[in-house]
Protein backbone atom coordinates (compact mmCIF):
# COMPACT_ATOMS: atom_id res chain seq x y z
CA UNK A 1 0.00 0.00 0.00
CA UNK A 2 1.37 3.42 -0.99
CA UNK A 3 0.52 6.11 1.53
CA UNK A 4 -0.24 9.41 -0.20
CA UNK A 5 -0.81 12.73 1.54
CA UNK A 6 -2.27 15.59 -0.50
CA UNK A 7 -1.50 18.86 1.27
CA UNK A 8 -4.49 21.09 0.65
CA UNK A 9 -8.15 20.14 0.52
CA UNK A 10 -9.08 22.85 -1.94
CA UNK A 11 -10.64 22.15 -5.31
CA UNK A 12 -7.52 20.77 -6.96
CA UNK A 13 -6.22 18.80 -3.99
CA UNK A 14 -9.63 17.22 -3.42
CA UNK A 15 -10.07 16.33 -7.10
CA UNK A 16 -6.59 14.83 -7.42
CA UNK A 17 -6.84 12.91 -4.16
CA UNK A 18 -10.25 11.55 -5.10
CA UNK A 19 -8.95 10.31 -8.46
CA UNK A 20 -5.91 8.64 -6.90
CA UNK A 21 -8.09 6.91 -4.30
CA UNK A 22 -9.63 4.76 -7.04
CA UNK A 23 -6.34 2.86 -7.25
CA UNK A 24 -6.78 0.28 -4.50
CA UNK A 25 -3.03 0.18 -3.99
CA UNK A 26 -3.16 3.74 -2.65
CA UNK A 27 -4.11 5.08 0.76
CA UNK A 28 -5.02 8.74 0.17
CA UNK A 29 -5.27 11.34 2.92
CA UNK A 30 -6.15 15.00 2.39
CA UNK A 31 -4.41 17.35 4.83
CA UNK A 32 -6.64 20.32 5.63
CA UNK A 33 -6.52 23.19 8.11
CA UNK A 34 -10.22 22.96 8.94
CA UNK A 35 -11.66 20.29 11.20
CA UNK A 36 -15.16 20.85 9.78
CA UNK A 37 -13.90 20.04 6.27
CA UNK A 38 -12.07 16.95 7.53
CA UNK A 39 -15.20 15.75 9.35
CA UNK A 40 -17.37 16.24 6.27
CA UNK A 41 -14.93 14.32 4.09
CA UNK A 42 -14.51 11.51 6.62
CA UNK A 43 -18.14 11.01 7.57
CA UNK A 44 -20.18 12.37 4.66
CA UNK A 45 -17.65 11.88 1.84
CA UNK A 46 -18.24 15.45 0.65
CA UNK A 47 -16.04 18.54 0.57
CA UNK A 48 -18.66 21.17 1.51
CA UNK A 49 -16.51 24.16 0.53
CA UNK A 50 -15.55 23.15 -3.00
CA UNK A 51 -17.66 20.21 -4.17
CA UNK A 52 -20.77 20.14 -1.99
CA UNK A 53 -22.74 18.12 -4.56
CA UNK A 54 -20.04 15.59 -5.47
CA UNK A 55 -19.86 12.31 -3.61
CA UNK A 56 -16.24 11.40 -2.92
CA UNK A 57 -14.83 7.89 -3.05
CA UNK A 58 -15.31 5.97 0.20
CA UNK A 59 -11.58 5.21 0.28
CA UNK A 60 -10.45 8.84 0.73
CA UNK A 61 -10.00 10.42 4.16
CA UNK A 62 -8.89 13.74 5.64
CA UNK A 63 -6.82 14.90 8.63
CA UNK A 64 -5.83 18.19 10.23
CA UNK A 65 -2.75 16.87 12.04
CA UNK A 66 0.56 17.45 10.24
CA UNK A 67 1.81 14.20 11.77
CA UNK A 68 0.31 12.29 8.81
CA UNK A 69 3.23 13.59 6.76
CA UNK A 70 5.73 11.54 8.75
CA UNK A 71 4.68 8.21 7.23
CA UNK A 72 3.86 9.39 3.71
CA UNK A 73 5.53 7.73 0.76
CA UNK A 74 4.38 10.50 -1.61
CA UNK A 75 3.39 14.07 -0.69
CA UNK A 76 1.50 16.20 -3.22
CA UNK A 77 1.70 19.94 -2.50
CA UNK A 78 -1.67 21.27 -3.69
CA UNK A 79 -1.58 24.69 -2.06
CA UNK A 80 -1.22 28.14 -3.69
CA UNK A 81 2.22 29.26 -4.81
CA UNK A 82 1.90 32.28 -2.52
CA UNK A 83 1.85 30.09 0.59
CA UNK A 84 3.62 26.86 -0.39
CA UNK A 85 7.12 27.88 0.74
CA UNK A 86 5.84 29.23 4.04
CA UNK A 87 4.00 25.97 4.69
CA UNK A 88 7.06 23.84 3.96
CA UNK A 89 9.32 26.08 6.04
CA UNK A 90 6.97 25.86 9.04
CA UNK A 91 6.30 22.12 8.75
CA UNK A 92 9.45 20.58 7.30
CA UNK A 93 10.17 18.74 10.55
CA UNK A 94 7.08 16.63 9.84
CA UNK A 95 8.20 15.69 6.33
CA UNK A 96 9.99 12.36 6.05
CA UNK A 97 13.25 12.69 4.10
CA UNK A 98 12.33 9.50 2.20
CA UNK A 99 9.05 10.98 0.92
CA UNK A 100 8.74 11.85 -2.74
CA UNK A 101 7.55 15.47 -2.94
CA UNK A 102 5.37 16.44 -5.91
CA UNK A 103 4.86 20.15 -6.54
CA UNK A 104 1.50 21.08 -8.09
CA UNK A 105 1.70 24.83 -7.43
CA UNK A 106 2.29 27.25 -10.31
CA UNK A 107 4.35 30.36 -9.68
CA UNK A 108 7.76 31.68 -8.71
CA UNK A 109 9.66 31.20 -5.50
CA UNK A 110 12.09 33.54 -3.79
CA UNK A 111 13.88 36.07 -6.03
CA UNK A 112 12.20 34.74 -9.16
CA UNK A 113 13.40 31.16 -8.76
CA UNK A 114 11.20 28.30 -9.84
CA UNK A 115 9.30 26.77 -6.95
CA UNK A 116 11.27 23.55 -7.39
CA UNK A 117 14.55 25.42 -6.79
CA UNK A 118 13.16 26.99 -3.63
CA UNK A 119 11.71 23.70 -2.39
CA UNK A 120 15.01 21.90 -2.92
CA UNK A 121 16.73 24.39 -0.69
CA UNK A 122 14.13 23.90 2.05
CA UNK A 123 14.08 20.08 1.70
CA UNK A 124 17.62 19.16 0.58
CA UNK A 125 17.24 15.48 1.48
CA UNK A 126 14.00 14.86 -0.42
CA UNK A 127 13.41 13.94 -4.04
CA UNK A 128 11.28 16.77 -5.45
CA UNK A 129 9.48 16.62 -8.76
CA UNK A 130 6.81 18.66 -10.52
CA UNK A 131 3.47 17.72 -12.08
CA UNK A 132 1.54 20.10 -14.32
CA UNK A 133 -1.01 19.72 -17.09
CA UNK A 134 -4.22 20.75 -18.86
CA UNK A 135 -6.59 19.77 -16.09
CA UNK A 136 -9.48 21.59 -14.43
CA UNK A 137 -10.41 20.29 -10.98
CA UNK A 138 -14.13 20.37 -11.81
CA UNK A 139 -13.62 17.88 -14.65
CA UNK A 140 -10.98 15.76 -12.92
CA UNK A 141 -13.33 15.05 -10.01
CA UNK A 142 -16.12 14.06 -12.42
CA UNK A 143 -13.95 11.27 -13.77
CA UNK A 144 -13.08 12.72 -17.17
CA UNK A 145 -9.72 11.56 -18.58
CA UNK A 146 -7.22 14.26 -17.60
CA UNK A 147 -3.53 14.80 -18.29
CA UNK A 148 -0.35 15.84 -16.50
CA UNK A 149 3.32 16.06 -17.32
CA UNK A 150 5.69 14.76 -14.66
CA UNK A 151 8.97 16.65 -14.57
CA UNK A 152 11.69 14.64 -12.86
CA UNK A 153 15.41 14.03 -13.12
CA UNK A 154 14.75 10.34 -12.55
CA UNK A 155 12.55 8.00 -14.55
CA UNK A 156 12.18 5.97 -11.34
CA UNK A 157 10.16 8.78 -9.76
CA UNK A 158 8.00 8.97 -12.87
CA UNK A 159 7.40 5.23 -12.52
CA UNK A 160 6.22 5.78 -8.94
CA UNK A 161 3.72 8.42 -10.02
CA UNK A 162 2.61 6.21 -12.92
CA UNK A 163 2.04 3.35 -10.50
CA UNK A 164 -0.18 5.40 -8.18
CA UNK A 165 -2.10 6.84 -11.16
CA UNK A 166 -2.71 3.38 -12.66
CA UNK A 167 -6.39 2.55 -13.07
CA UNK A 168 -7.50 6.15 -12.53
CA UNK A 169 -8.64 8.86 -14.96
CA UNK A 170 -5.16 10.44 -14.86
CA UNK A 171 -2.95 10.24 -17.98
CA UNK A 172 0.76 11.08 -17.72
CA UNK A 173 3.75 11.92 -19.85
CA UNK A 174 7.35 12.43 -18.76
CA UNK A 175 9.98 15.13 -19.10
CA UNK A 176 13.43 15.35 -17.55
CA UNK A 177 13.20 19.12 -18.14
CA UNK A 178 12.00 20.14 -14.67
CA UNK A 179 12.81 23.80 -15.31
CA UNK A 180 10.74 23.74 -18.50
CA UNK A 181 7.73 22.08 -16.87
CA UNK A 182 7.81 24.63 -14.02
CA UNK A 183 8.28 27.63 -16.32
CA UNK A 184 5.54 26.62 -18.74
CA UNK A 185 3.05 26.42 -15.88
CA UNK A 186 3.75 30.09 -15.16
CA UNK A 187 4.04 31.32 -18.74
CA UNK A 188 0.74 29.79 -19.85
CA UNK A 189 -1.03 31.73 -17.06
CA UNK A 190 0.58 34.99 -18.17
CA UNK A 191 -0.41 34.52 -21.80
CA UNK A 192 -3.90 33.38 -20.86
CA UNK A 193 -4.36 36.81 -19.28
CA UNK A 194 -3.28 38.39 -22.56
CA UNK A 195 -5.72 36.26 -24.59
CA UNK A 196 -8.50 37.22 -22.21
CA UNK A 197 -7.82 40.93 -22.72
CA UNK A 198 -7.81 40.46 -26.49
CA UNK A 199 -11.08 38.51 -26.45
CA UNK A 200 -12.70 41.18 -24.27
CA UNK A 201 -12.29 43.65 -27.13
CA UNK A 202 -12.58 41.49 -30.25
CA UNK A 203 -15.24 38.91 -30.86
CA UNK A 204 -13.03 37.58 -33.61
CA UNK A 205 -11.57 34.14 -34.22
CA UNK A 206 -9.07 35.75 -36.62
CA UNK A 207 -7.69 38.08 -33.95
CA UNK A 208 -7.74 35.42 -31.23
CA UNK A 209 -5.61 32.99 -33.20
CA UNK A 210 -3.35 35.73 -34.51
CA UNK A 211 -2.42 36.59 -30.92
CA UNK A 212 -2.43 32.92 -29.89
CA UNK A 213 0.20 32.16 -32.52
CA UNK A 214 2.33 35.11 -31.44
CA UNK A 215 1.94 34.01 -27.82
CA UNK A 216 3.04 30.45 -28.54
CA UNK A 217 6.17 31.67 -30.33
CA UNK A 218 6.95 34.12 -27.54
CA UNK A 219 6.60 31.36 -24.95
CA UNK A 220 8.94 29.17 -27.00
CA UNK A 221 11.64 31.85 -27.05
CA UNK A 222 11.31 32.67 -23.36
CA UNK A 223 11.41 28.99 -22.43
CA UNK A 224 14.76 28.59 -24.19
CA UNK A 225 16.19 31.79 -22.69
CA UNK A 226 15.31 30.60 -19.19
CA UNK A 227 16.99 27.24 -19.71
CA UNK A 228 14.08 25.02 -20.65
CA UNK A 229 13.93 22.66 -23.63
CA UNK A 230 11.75 23.47 -26.63
CA UNK A 231 10.61 19.84 -26.76
CA UNK A 232 8.78 20.34 -23.45
CA UNK A 233 6.33 22.61 -25.26
CA UNK A 234 4.86 19.52 -26.91
CA UNK A 235 4.11 17.73 -23.64
CA UNK A 236 0.82 18.00 -21.76
CA UNK A 237 2.31 20.83 -19.68
CA UNK A 238 3.07 22.81 -22.85
CA UNK A 239 0.67 23.21 -25.72
CA UNK A 240 -2.04 21.28 -23.87
CA UNK A 241 -2.04 23.46 -20.76
CA UNK A 242 -1.53 26.65 -22.77
CA UNK A 243 -4.55 25.86 -24.95
CA UNK A 244 -6.73 24.89 -21.98
CA UNK A 245 -5.86 27.98 -19.96
CA UNK A 246 -5.98 30.50 -22.80
CA UNK A 247 -9.17 29.42 -24.56
CA UNK A 248 -11.49 28.01 -21.92
CA UNK A 249 -13.67 30.22 -19.74
CA UNK A 250 -13.17 27.90 -16.75
CA UNK A 251 -9.64 29.30 -16.64
CA UNK A 252 -9.16 31.82 -13.83
CA UNK A 253 -6.33 33.62 -15.65
CA UNK A 254 -8.27 33.93 -18.89
CA UNK A 255 -11.18 35.26 -16.82
CA UNK A 256 -8.81 37.73 -15.16
CA UNK A 257 -7.82 38.97 -18.63
CA UNK A 258 -11.46 39.30 -19.65
CA UNK A 259 -12.17 41.35 -16.52
CA UNK A 260 -9.18 43.61 -17.16
CA UNK A 261 -10.27 44.03 -20.78
CA UNK A 262 -13.80 44.96 -19.71
CA UNK A 263 -12.48 47.51 -17.21
CA UNK A 264 -13.50 45.72 -14.01
CA UNK A 265 -9.91 45.60 -12.71
CA UNK A 266 -8.20 48.88 -13.45
CA UNK A 267 -5.19 48.26 -11.23
CA UNK A 268 -3.49 45.55 -9.20
CA UNK A 269 -4.91 46.71 -5.86
CA UNK A 270 -7.46 43.92 -5.97
CA UNK A 271 -6.24 41.43 -3.39
CA UNK A 272 -7.33 38.30 -5.23
CA UNK A 273 -4.54 35.71 -5.09
CA UNK A 274 -4.99 35.11 -8.83
CA UNK A 275 -4.50 38.82 -9.57
CA UNK A 276 -1.50 39.17 -7.29
CA UNK A 277 0.24 36.03 -8.55
CA UNK A 278 -0.44 36.98 -12.16
CA UNK A 279 0.96 40.48 -11.65
CA UNK A 280 4.02 39.13 -9.88
CA UNK A 281 4.71 36.56 -12.60
CA UNK A 282 4.48 39.20 -15.34
CA UNK A 283 6.92 41.47 -13.51
CA UNK A 284 9.38 38.65 -12.81
CA UNK A 285 9.45 37.43 -16.41
CA UNK A 286 9.61 40.94 -17.88
CA UNK A 287 12.45 41.87 -15.53
CA UNK A 288 14.49 38.84 -16.56
CA UNK A 289 13.99 39.63 -20.24
CA UNK A 290 15.29 43.21 -20.06
CA UNK A 291 18.85 42.06 -20.73
CA UNK A 292 17.81 40.36 -23.98
CA UNK A 293 18.51 42.23 -27.19
CA UNK A 294 15.12 41.47 -28.70
CA UNK A 295 11.48 42.42 -28.38
CA UNK A 296 8.72 40.42 -26.72
CA UNK A 297 5.56 42.32 -27.71
CA UNK A 298 2.99 40.50 -25.57
CA UNK A 299 4.84 40.40 -22.24
CA UNK A 300 5.98 44.00 -22.83
CA UNK A 301 2.40 45.13 -23.49
CA UNK A 302 1.19 43.33 -20.35
CA UNK A 303 3.86 45.00 -18.24
CA UNK A 304 3.07 48.44 -19.67
CA UNK A 305 -0.63 47.86 -19.07
CA UNK A 306 0.13 47.14 -15.41
CA UNK A 307 2.21 50.31 -15.24
CA UNK A 308 -0.60 52.38 -16.77
CA UNK A 309 1.37 53.12 -19.94
CA UNK A 310 -1.02 51.18 -22.20
CA UNK A 311 -4.79 50.98 -21.88
CA UNK A 312 -6.69 47.72 -22.24
CA UNK A 313 -8.38 49.22 -25.32
CA UNK A 314 -5.00 49.78 -26.99
CA UNK A 315 -3.49 46.51 -25.75
CA UNK A 316 -3.89 44.49 -28.96
CA UNK A 317 -2.70 47.27 -31.25
CA UNK A 318 0.31 47.81 -28.99
CA UNK A 319 1.27 44.16 -29.51
CA UNK A 320 0.92 44.41 -33.28
CA UNK A 321 2.90 47.63 -33.80
CA UNK A 322 6.00 46.39 -31.97
CA UNK A 323 8.67 45.12 -34.31
CA UNK A 324 10.52 41.98 -33.35
CA UNK A 325 14.30 42.22 -33.37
Amino acid sequence: MIKIVVVGAGAFGTALGNSLSYNEGNEVILLTREQSVADAINFLKVNPKYFPHVQLNNRISARVSKSVLKDAHVVFLAIPSSSILEFVQENKTYINSRSLIVNLAKGFGKDGETLIESLKRLLPNNRIITMKGPTFAAELIRGFPSAFSVGSESTKDFEIVSRIAHGTNICLDFSSDIVGVELLSVLKNIYAIALGIVDAHFNSANTRFLILTKAFNEIREILKIFGGNEETLYRYCGIGDFGLTSLNDLSRNRTLGLMIGKGFLRNSQNQSSVVLEGVRAIKVVYGRLLSQNRTFPIITSLYKLLEGEVSSQDFTNHILIQKRV
